[in-house]
């Protein structure tokens, strides 16, 4: 079967052992496995919180939320079984995926892009898991005299600690015991939030039904038109998983099968943001019920029940899946790339170590300096800016090379290897990335193409493929033969 081969002649320039194809026999993740990445993305306070707010901020009626919701997960499923199905077929990660179109050397461009957005919310996600064990902290022994550091008080310290050493535990235990920690804290969660809505619409009672009809009424004040509303929702949700879609490949590398990758999507996806869109929206119908306000922050609702019992839970809960999402979208992918980069020197291992320390910095400076100094405006920017990687990469390998990769040559810097193209650089992809790049980032800053912001990332992963199937379209492409 494709991928079921060693790499015959290792240049330890581009080849390690965490970058060299994985064998279908030593492949162990299933459809469920696939489908808690997705649970633990989407379980975030933020994907919470994002989820709820989508019912509110709109003005839009809640079946057409709903709607809009399922909507972009199909188009995100549709998105990451291209990107996946290649690494399924080779067993190779995003940036040694990527040097079929942008050369053995110039995939580092993309994959350092990717490293860069990744590390940035891995250590202000590391934050956001320390805020629910310092929850749990202070129902015990209290906040403290109120002295603080840079921002953060001495619970505050103690949590982000464990959590930064918890994560790394994890990792430095390899790909498995991260597999088990996504198939514990993906269920746990749903358990949880599944427990929680039940309890809230014991609570509220009769009075649960016509606070859902006052959501789903749509009565709120909205700018422009119902389906503009509709497609920014849909934008929004799309650019919500754009982090994952496009090294997707990172995980669907130790998937079996592509069917197996197919389910795991579809169930993950569609069916699993529906199904926590909904959860959210009668949770949050709850607390106008109990409360007289529609609370879309979980954290906002614990302190307003004040139960001991409920905090631990709760805390247990934001921490299992704020971990979950910074261990998929942010840990992950910075340690292939960085390994990438210089492979006979840094592992997976490493990469992921390199990734926490800078981590530790950006989420412990969170409070103080960068959150007060328009960081995440720039970080969003560069995550616009890699948007065209995602049209390259699949019309390259769908059209250009009609899905046959010669995975041999993906491993060789030789000058006459498939993918070395001009010093390891292919110059069209280079053209193709930077015009499809300027609209990207120019919906980001230009105040006049604000309306697009939420359709940027689609747009740019459009164009991307376009200018580089335009620009390939007369390029001798070497087809490889049919691998055993």
């Amino acid at each position: 079967m494709d991928g079921e081969l060693e790499i015959k002649s290792i240049d330890s320039t581009l080849h390690n052992a965490d970058l060299a194809p994985i064998p279908h026999s030593k492949r162990s993740w299933g459809w469920f496995e696939i489908f808690n990445v997705w649970s633990n993305d989407i379980q975030s306070l933020f994907g919470y919180t994002l989820a709820a707010s989508l019912f509110l901020t709109y003005g839009l009626n809640g079946w057409a939320v709903m709607a809009a919701i399922i909507l972009a997960g199909v188009i995100v499923m549709v998105l990451v079984n291209l990107t996946g199905k290649p690494s399924v077929k080779y067993g190779v990660p995003f940036p040694v995926m990527i040097r079929a179109s942008m050369g053995v050397r110039g995939a580092n461009l993309p994959a350092m892009l990717r490293a860069i957005i990744g590390i940035f919310w891995y250590g202000v996600q590391t934050y956001f898991a320390s805020t629910a064990v310092a929850l749990l902290i202070t129902a015990f022994v209290g906040a403290g005299d109120g002295s603080t550091f840079l921002g953060l008080s001495g619970v505050a310290w103690v949590s982000f600690v464990i959590v930064w050493v918890f994560q790394i535990a994890i990792f430095w235990q390899g790909i498995d015991r991260i597999k088990h920690f996504l198939n514990w804290a993906g269920p746990l969660v749903y358990l949880v939030m599944v427990a929680l809505m039940i309890v809230v619409w014991i609570q509220a009672g009769s009075e649960l039904i016509p606070a859902i009809d006052t959501i789903f009424s749509g009565g709120g004040e909205r700018s422009g038109s119902a389906i503009a509303a509709f497609l920014a929702i849909v934008g929004t949700m799309v650019a919500y998983f754009a982090a994952v879609v496009i090294n997707f490949g990172d995980f669907s590398r130790f998937v079996r099968s592509e069917r197996e990758m197919k389910l795991g999507n579809l169930l993950g996806l569609p069916l699993n943001v529906a199904f926590f869109s909904f959860i959210a929206l009668i949770i949050t119908a709850g607390t106008l019920v109990l409360f007289g306000d529609a609370l879309t922050n979980p954290a906002d609702i614990v302190e307003r029940v004040d139960s001991l019992p409920l905090t631990i839970v709760a805390a247990l809960t934001f921490f299992a899946a704020t971990v979950g999402i910074n261990l998929v979208a942010n840990f992950i992918p910075p340690a292939y790339d960085l390994a990438n980069l210089f492979p006979s020197k840094i592992s997976f291992k490493m990469g992921g170590l390199i990734t926490a320390i800078i981590a530790f910095f950006i989420g412990a400076l969170w409070v103080s300096v960068i959150s007060q100094i328009g960081v995440p405006g720039f970080v969003n920017a560069l995550g616009a800016i890699i948007a065209p990687f995602y049209g390259i990469i699949v019309v390259d390998y769908y059209l250009v090379r009609q899905q046959r990769l010669d995975i041999q040559q993906m491993f060789s810097s030789a000058p006459d290897s498939a993918y070395y193209y001009v010093k390891g650089w292919n110059s069209k992809a280079l053209l193709a990335f930077g015009v499809a790049a300027l609209f990207s980032i120019s919906s980001v800053w230009v105040p006049a193409l604000a309306a697009l912001t939420g359709y940027a990332w689609l747009i740019g992963a459009g164009l991307g493929g376009l200018f580089y199937y335009f620009l390939m379209r007369n390029h001798k492409v070497m087809i490889a033969p049919t691998q055993p």
